[in-house]
Formats: C-alpha cells, sequence, structure tokens
C-alpha cells in the first residue's frame, strides 16, 4: 500500500489508504483497489464513480467519498495522470496492473 499512498501524498496532504478505509467504512484492501479503479477509470468516457463501482462491486455512495476525500475530481485527474505515465518493459503500465488487482480482489481480473 505505501506505493498508492506515496503517489496520494502527492497530490493532497493527510490522505493514506489506512486512513481512508477507516473514514468510508471499507477495509485497506477495499480502498486501495477502489482508488486504483477511480483513477483507472477516471481518463475513460463516461461516468467515473460508475465505472470505478463497475470493476470494483463497491457502492457508488461509498467511491464519491473516497473522491471527495482525495481532493474532489481534479486530484483524481491529477492521481491518474501520475499513475498512467509510468509502464514497464513487458508493455502493461501501472494502470492495468492496479485494475487487475481491483478485479482480483472483487472477483473480476483480467484473464
Amino acid at each position: 500500500m505505501s506505493f498508492l499512498d506515496g503517489i496520494l501524498s502527492q497530490v493532497t496532504s493527510n490522505v493514506d489508504i489506512k486512513n481512508l478505509a477507516a473514514k468510508v467504512g471499507i477495509s485497506p484492501e477495499q480502498a486501495e483497489a477502489a482508488v486504483a479503479a477511480l483513477a483507472k477509470a477516471h481518463p475513460e468516457p463516461g461516468n467515473t464513480v460508475d465505472s470505478a463501482a463497475a470493476s470494483t462491486g463497491l457502492d457508488s455512495g461509498i467511491l464519491s467519498q473516497i473522491v471527495g476525500h482525495i481532493g474532489g475530481e481534479g486530484a483524481l485527474g491529477q492521481f491518474a495522470s501520475m499513475l498512467g505515465g509510468a509502464g514497464d518493459a513487458e508493455g502493461g503500465g501501472i494502470m492495468d496492473k492496479l485494475g487487475g488487482l481491483a478485479g482480483g480482489l472483487f472477483g473480476g481480473g483480467k484473464s
């Protein structure tokens, strides 16, 4: 979780995955998957929260609270940009890996 915490700290102050999870009443693993799903959905067409809810199975109300706690759509966009710029030699970027994490935690996953 420290990787996402490090990026979140660059976008907004006083937010980390464990505290975020406690504030919205979910596990830290669910919070990590939710933040990853929100960041992945943000640049895609459609409603960010609805897309993240569909990929995680979490309630859109909880996801909206998370967006608020991390600083709103602007901070989410900055967070998504920071994650989207990093790739690896195998061709899959961090956003692909985080999307896989979110799916894996909630029964979806990539095949």
